[in-house]
């Protein structure tokens, strides 16, 4: 499954890009501070990036040549500027595509379909796919699946976003904090409970590839991964 960041200052409009990609089977998020783009952006590791020109304190140009030193990802403008200037400054910035407002939702959606196409897709030219890899455990984080020794379980974007974290922490104690804010960006509303949630879920798909003791509860601690083997039959 997708995911796409949406970078948009206007809240009505964040909101219906954002329940118009999910109705497609899109993860999407919409940025809420607008000085933290940066910081959401490597948090979520998005597919895809819907892009304003108009934002407070930095404009959309310096947002897409921040994402730039980082990803190489599509990243699509959405701007009530619709001269040809602001679309040659979005283009030389490191963007893909240009999309003036007023805009019909099916075109985005076209748009967005065929470049997330063009970079992983049928289209996508020798694109190598990224892994997360810890003792014969592989991690694939855009197609949300876990393998190890043939077998494969499938993951949400959460759990994928948490077993990741552990792993690229080499077996050693990840805080509940910094796994609360990892996932869920510091949002207040979200509570431990909700972690300890995703924590059994994880557990039960580490059990489904036969390897049931390989997290361990750091008490007031956090969490980690135990080193493991599996012998081959």
């Amino acid at each position: 499954m997708f995911s796409i960041l949406i970078v948009e200052d206007d809240l009505k409009l964040a909101q219906l890009l954002q329940s118009y990609m999910e109705k497609y089977g899109y993860l999407a998020e919409a940025v809420q501070e607008f000085d933290r783009v940066m910081e959401v952006f490597q948090g979520i590791r998005p597919d895809l990036v819907l892009l304003d020109v108009n934002l407070p304190r930095y404009d959309g140009y310096y947002w897409c040549r921040q994402i730039r030193t980082v990803s190489t990802c599509p990243i699509l403008f959405i701007s009530a500027r619709d001269g040809k200037m602001e679309q040659v400054m979005a283009l030389e910035n490191g963007a893909d595509d240009y999309i003036a407002k007023p805009f019909d939702y099916e075109v985005v959606m076209a748009k967005i379909k065929s470049q997330l196409r063009r970079a992983y897709g049928s289209y996508a030219l020798g694109k190598r796919e990224r892994t997360v890899e810890c003792t014969g455990l592989v991690l694939y984080p855009e197609r949300l699946e876990l393998t190890l020794s043939g077998k494969s379980v499938d993951l949400s974007h959460k759990e994928s976003l948490l077993m990741e974290t552990l792993m690229e922490s080499s077996f050693k104690v990840v805080s509940r904090d910094w796994l609360l804010d990892k996932l869920w960006d510091g949002q207040q509303l979200v509570d431990d409970n909700t972690l300890n949630v995703n924590i059994t879920r994880i557990r039960k798909k580490l059990a489904e590839l036969g390897i049931e003791e390989a997290l361990e509860t750091v008490r007031g601690a956090g969490y980690k991964l135990r080193p493991f083997w599996r012998e081959e039959p």
